[in-house]
């Protein structure tokens, strides 16, 4: 019983560490905006794709957002670098990605609770 209980441990330990590997890569992971099939798109306030130059829309975001800003964002902070009202319209882009796209897997991975 006391060997049993020793192997527990060992694997609770080797765990956890994979668990923190995980955390630690899901907010490094990065969502373009828009994704590079899109480049060159402007983003409207409802996170979809519009041509360049359409009023109230704003231009793609010239780096990706890594996983960690994503999720504050949606805590209520603006997007590094943006306006509230672009961030707001980036988010909507985000919630709209779906399998496939660019940064979708970053997206669901920071949606999946610890």
């Amino acid at each position: 019983m006391l060997a049993l209980g020793a192997v527990g441990v060992s694997a609770a330990l080797t765990i956890r560490p994979a668990f923190a590997q995980t955390a630690v890569s899901v907010m490094n992971c990065q969502i373009p905006v828009p994704g590079p099939t899109a480049a060159g798109k402007y983003i409207d306030a409802q996170g979809k794709l519009v041509p360049p130059g359409t009023k109230g829309a704003f231009p793609g975001s010239p780096r990706p957002f890594t996983g960690e800003e994503v999720k504050r964002a949606f805590r209520g902070q603006t997007l590094p670098g943006t306006s509230y009202n672009q961030s707001q319209a980036y988010l909507q882009y985000i919630r709209r990605l779906q399998a496939g796209q660019s940064g979708f897997t970053c997206f669901a991975s920071i949606q999946m609770p610890r």
